[in-house]
Order: structure tokens, then C-alpha cells, then sequence
């Protein structure tokens, strides 16, 4: 199959080279290529004979094999899959369970307490009416003080038991809330040792990696010495299996870039045999891996070259200062870039690492290249332990919600607005890094999220901030509130498409999608368009007052919430006014009611009721709004939808495969 690949890979190379034309011959070869690998495929997953009843059985551990280790790999039989669990961690798991389960029967302890104080409180209630039938029975005001003796000692009474109900109710408040959180650290230690039991150890997938290095680095005539350390590092079965082509790749890359000849080494002094090691840590939550090796390093002028040939980077002029070493060493990650010679069985068609970075941004992780010293390079990814859930910092910026991977935050500030420095043009401030000093540029989240020229947002005369890292590069960005870190189901964004900063989505407390941003990225567009996005200087002046113009209203128009509310999202930020609609028939009622006056109208095509062309067609033959423009924006990208739109009388048609926020914004400014 490998082998198979490597042809296509190379055909196609060549096709986009302007080598070879996509000619049928060429097209038929293709399909032949793809048909031998789907046979290739079928053969592997063919079902094994059933094994006859005298086979041995797996062979039992050695004596003293650790309990705690998790399986070895995991099967699929029939429709199932299976996964062998270490005996010590279902122990650990059901001795949680069994605090949980006495912390809430203690619970149910302070429910009867509840029911004792309200039998006490019916008691007081009875004796509080019987006494006052005493009083009004009470005589004449003359008579009163021979019948005071009388009740006296039922008021003394009454007030004692009153102070012994406070009492326990004070007394009950505090154990409800003990109780309280002693059921929530009980549920976390239930959830923490459910999540371990779905972890493996990376010896699982990552065990053989050693040997096939070595394999492959003897077929391409080269001596390495490869080490794994980590390996008994636990992490979810799915995260592994996501990384196992990258970190593979990574790997094939050391051995390609980083294995000189035995003479090369020692004219710089090195051992003769070249050295690739693949290290895995568990740090907070996160799991970091490092592939490194003791080779050249990388060529950062011939990647400053490529860059420039790909139009990737501007030429620069002589005595102009060279680019920053993670700007440059970013590059590689983009997909086509190489900087190899020619290509080979390892390297040179610069498809593999725009994949690497693909795979580990996926996983809502990042990718990392950067220079070893004294020699060689070294790869960093780091990923969540778990696929779906991770920490989040939850902030506001411009009236939308952003969820934040808490492991990226370096720090949260509170700068003084007055204290902010201009540099170049740009709001810097000094920052206390390692006992430094440090100058860090500051910019507003909303700018980098679509909104270029959003103010500093600043309150009661100071300016909240999130300090985050990439690699050697540190930026604080603005916000306007933060409020809380939780741990988080985060779901993918590849339908949507919004953003190439957005890694996923979570929902919150009231069911509306939040935008979980990638902290890398995020560095990585400041660093691009950092004249862009700082060309208003500090820009701390409050918000413009209101335009004396009507703001625009925009009526979206999509059977998805998530959509809408993303939509939603985008457009307020820009100042528009918004209204939502769940399909034609709802949209078609907001026009007709007359309550807004609506001057644009977004709507997907695919919608039950009344899809977009039939809300579209409505709205044309209505006399009333055959003048409202309509941009329709649909997954449905096959172009007779796109022309049956158009000849409908749709002012656009985006598709939502292709979509940047951008480009909407760009659409809506010439439409209206």
C-alpha cells in the first residue's frame, strides 16, 4: 500500500508540476492506483478463519507483571470493540464509585434533618396559635396583669425553641454545602478513573516505531541509534491512533533531514552514528511529544527562499533584517512546502508535515518546529490526554463568547490603561517574564476575530488580558471579561468552516455555542498582520458613540442553531442589527409582519417547510420586497444549485465548504 501511495504521490506531484497533463490515460492509472489499494485494504481487514476449539489461548502474564498496566491493543470482533483493562484500575474506579454512593447517602442523611426542622416548625407554629388565643382571650386591661403569670413562661418557651431552630438551621446550611462539594470531588475522582480506564499506554501504538526507523533507515543506506522514552505514558486509545501517522512522518523526516553521512558528522565533530529520539511526557493534562535529532538543523535561508519562490514571504532588500526564526520555521507546515533536493522514498514532495499540523490541530493541540542547539531539530506537538474534553478558559470580547484552552494561558492581567507603551505605533507593555522585563505587544481579541478596528476595551481605567506563548513569541490579548475555566466537551468545526482559528465548539450553560480558539493560531495571524491589526496605536478611547444612521438588520435564515448563532455572532460584532429564523415559512412571517424593516436577508438552502430557493422565489415575486437582496449560503456547492440560485435572483451564492467570515463581511459590504 505504501508503495502504491508513493506512485500517486509522485504522479500527482508531477501533474502539478506541469510535468505530466491529467490526460485519460493518466486519469485511468490514477483509478487503477485506487482500486489496487482498496483491494490491498480488503485483504488486510478479510476476517481471520475461525480459530479451531484446541488452539492455545493467549498466553498468561509472567509472575509479577504489573496489574496497572492497560492493554497491549485493543480488537474489533463482530460489531464490538474491546479494550483490556488493568485489574488495579477497576478497582480504583469501584472504590469511587463507592464513596460517591456514601456521600450521597449522606446527603439523604441532611433530607431527614430538613424533615425533622419542618415537624419542629409545624410544633412552633401550634404553639405559636395556641398562645396567641391566650393573649386575644386576655381580659380587660385591668385583668391583664393577674393572667401575665399565665403565658410568660410559654413565650420563654417559644423564644428558646426559636433560637435552638436557628440553630440547626445554621448548622444544616453548612453541612449541605460540605456535602455539596464532597459529592462534586467524589463525581470528579468517579469521572477521572472512568476517564483512566479508557486510557492505554503509547507503547500500544507507538511500541514498534523503533525498529521501523531502524528498518527504514537501513534501506536508505544511513546508521541510526533511535531512543523512545515515555512510552508507559497513558493517553486516550484515540488520541494515540490520530497521531500514529504524524508522529510516524515525524520520524521518516529525522531520518531523511537529520542523518548525515558518517564523514559530514565527524568534520563537525559529532559521533558517526546519528541519533533520533522520540520522548513522550504527560504535563498537565496535555500530552507533549518530542522527535528531535542531532543532525544540520534546519536551513533556515533555504526556507526563507522556498518561501519567497512560493510567494509565502516578500523578497527582502539587502541589509534588511531577516525574518524571525518562528516565522520562517511556521512556514513548513504549509501544505506543498519542501525544501528537499529531489524526492524519495522519505522526503521531498512536502506533503507530510501541512498533514502532521492538520492531524494535531484536529485534536486541538499544535505543532512546533524549532532548531536544536548545538545541532539539529526538534518537532513538539501537544495534544489533549483525552479526544473530546479539555479545560477552557470561557472570556467575552465584543459581546461573544471565546472558550480558551487553559493549558496555552501563561497568565491573566490587569494592565493599567495609563501604563500602556506605544511602540512603533503599536500598544505594548512591559510584563515581568522570568524576572525580566519584558516589552509584549497587546491587541484586542476581537481584532484578530474579525473585527480590525475594535478599541482596547478598557474598564474603571484598566485594560484585561490573556498572556499566551507560541514557541519564542508572547502576546497579551484583550478582552473584556473573563469568567470562568471549566472542563469542557469540545466538538469539531469542519462543517462550519469559519475560521482558521476556531479548533472546535463547546455548548454552554444555555445551550448556545461558544468558539474554542487555537491559542497558536492566534499568535501566528498576530505575527502576520501585526502592522494591520496595530495600525490604530493604542486605541484605548471608548466606543465611538452610536451612528445617527439606522444600523442595518440582517434576517438570518438556517434550520441549524449552531449556524445561526455563529452567524449571529459575526454580524453584531460588525455592528449590524440581527434577526433569526429557523426556515422559509418563519423568514416569509418576519418580512410579511412589517415589525423591522429588514435589508438583507442570509439563507441556507437546505431547510424543512420551505427551503432557500422557495424563500428566495417568495420573496421575488413579492412587489414588497422583490427588491431585497438575498445571499444564499449552503453546503449545496454543485454548480446547477449555484446557477438555479443566481437565475432565482440571489445577490450571492457562498458555499459553506469554502467559507471565511472575511469574505461574508466583504459580500454583505458590497451587497448593501
Amino acid at each position: 500500500m505504501e508503495e502504491v501511495a508513493h506512485q500517486l504521490e509522485a504522479l500527482f506531484s508531477h501533474v502539478l508540476d506541469g510535468q505530466q497533463s491529467l490526460d485519460e490515460p493518466t486519469v485511468a492509472t490514477v483509478r487503477q492506483n485506487l482500486d489496487l489499494i482498496e483491494d490491498l485494504v480488503a485483504d488486510v481487514l478479510k476476517p481471520e478463519p475461525t480459530r479451531p476449539l484446541s488452539a492455545p489461548g493467549p498466553k498468561p502474564a509472567p509472575p509479577g507483571a504489573d496489574s496497572r498496566a492497560p492493554a497491549t491493543d485493543t480488537a474489533d470482533a463482530g460489531s464490538g470493540s474491546y479494550l483490556r483493562v488493568g485489574a488495579e484500575q477497576m478497582e480504583e474506579l469501584s472504590d469511587s464509585m463507592h464513596q460517591l454512593l456514601s456521600e450521597l447517602q449522606a446527603d439523604a442523611g441532611i433530607d431527614d434533618a430538613l424533615r425533622q426542622i419542618e415537624l419542629e416548625i409545624r410544633g412552633l407554629r401550634r404553639s405559636w396559635d395556641h398562645l396567641h388565643a391566650q393573649v386575644n382571650a386576655l381580659p380587660s386591661p385591668m385583668g391583664q396583669s393577674r393572667s401575665k403569670p399565665s403565658f410568660l413562661p410559654r413565650l420563654r418557651d417559644f423564644d428558646q425553641d426559636l433560637k435552638a431552630l436557628f440553630r440547626k438551621v445554621s448548622a444544616l446550611s453548612r453541612d449541605r454545602r460540605q456535602s455539596s462539594w464532597s459529592i462534586e470531588q467524589a463525581a470528579r475522582q468517579v469521572r477521572d478513573n472512568i476517564d483512566r480506564v479508557s486510557l492505554v499506554s503509547a507503547e500500544t501504538v507507538f511500541g514498534g516505531f523503533g525498529h521501523m526507523v531502524r528498518e527504514i533507515a537501513r534501506k536508505a543506506g544511513r546508521d541510526v541509534n533511535v531512543r523512545s522514552i515515555g512510552l508507559d505514558v497513558q493517553v486516550d486509545r484515540q488520541v494515540l491512533q490520530a497521531l500514529k501517522d504524524p508522529v510516524m512522518h515525524l520520524l521518516r523526516n529525522a531520518v531523511s533531514h537529520g542523518a548525515e553521512p558518517p564523514d559530514e558528522r565527524r568534520a563537525a565533530g559529532k559521533a558517526e552514528r546519528a541519533e533520533v529520539t522520540l520522548e513522550l511526557a504527560s504535563r498537565g493534562g496535555r500530552l507533549a511529544i518530542s522527535i528531535r535529532d542531532d543532525g544540520r538543523g534546519p536551513d533556515l535561508r533555504r526556507i526563507e527562499r522556498v518561501a519567497v519562490d512560493r510567494g509565502l514571504l516578500q523578497a527582502r532588500d539587502p541589509g534588511q533584517p531577516p525574518p524571525m526564526i518562528d516565522q520562517l520555521l511556521s512556514l513548513v507546515f504549509t501544505p506543498g512546502f519542501s525544501t528537499a533536493d529531489e524526492v524519495d522514498r522519505l522526503s521531498g514532495r512536502g506533503i507530510g508535515l501541512s498533514v502532521v499540523a492538520e492531524a494535531v490541530r484536529k485534536l486541538q493541540g499544535s505543532v512546533l518546529l524549532r532548531p536544536r542547539y548545538p545541532h539539529g531539530t526538534e518537532v513538539l506537538l501537544n495534544v489533549p490526554l483525552t479526544a473530546a474534553r479539555q479545560p477552557l478558559l470561557l472570556l467575552e470580547a465584543e459581546g461573544r463568547m471565546f472558550g480558551l484552552p487553559s493549558h496555552a494561558v501563561e497568565r491573566l492581567l490587569r494592565l493599567p490603561a495609563n501604563a500602556l507603551e506605544s511602540v512603533e505605533g503599536r500598544p505594548t507593555a512591559r510584563i515581568e517574564i522570568g524576572g525580566q522585563d519584558v516589552v509584549v505587544p497587546v491587541v484586542t481579541l476581537a481584532a484578530l476575530t474579525g473585527s480590525p478596528n475594535a478599541p482596547l476595551p478598557s474598564e474603571a481605567g484598566h485594560v484585561k488580558a490573556v498572556l499566551v506563548r507560541h514557541g519564542s513569541r508572547t502576546c497579551a490579548l484583550a478582552v473584556n471579561a473573563f469568567h470562568d475555566v471549566r472542563t469542557m466537551l469540545v466538538s469539531d468545526v469542519q462543517a462550519i468552516g469559519l475560521s482558521e482559528l476556531v479548533s472546535g465548539t463547546t455548548f454552554l450553560d444555555d445551550e448556545l455555542p461558544a468558539l474554542v480558539l487555537s491559542p497558536d493560531r492566534l499568535v501566528e495571524h498576530w505575527i502576520r498582520n501585526e502592522s494591520r491589526l496595530a495600525a490604530g496605536g493604542l486605541g484605548i478611547a471608548h466606543r465611538a458613540p452610536e451612528e445617527e444612521r439606522r444600523a442595518r438588520t440582517i434576517l438570518v435564515v438556517d434550520d441549524s442553531i449552531t449556524t445561526r448563532t455563529l452567524e449571529k455572532s459575526i454580524l453584531e460584532a460588525q455592528g449590524y442589527e440581527v434577526l433569526l429564523s429557523v426556515d422559509g415559512i418563519d423568514a416569509l412571517h418576519v418580512l410579511r409582519s412589517g415589525e423591522a424593516m429588514i435589508d438583507l436577508v442570509i439563507a441556507d438552502v437546505e431547510m424543512p417547510r420551505m427551503d432557500g430557493f422557495g424563500l428566495l422565489q417568495a420573496i421575488k415575486n413579492d412587489p414588497r420586497f422583490s427588491t431585497l437582496p438575498v445571499i444564499l449560503m449552503t453546503s449545496r456547492a454543485d454548480p446547477e444549485d449555484v446557477r438555479r440560485g443566481l437565475d432565482l435572483g440571489a445577490s450571492a451564492y457562498i458555499t459553506k465548504q469554502k467559507f471565511d467570515q472575511r469574505e461574508l463581511l466583504a459580500t454583505i459590504g458590497q451587497v448593501l
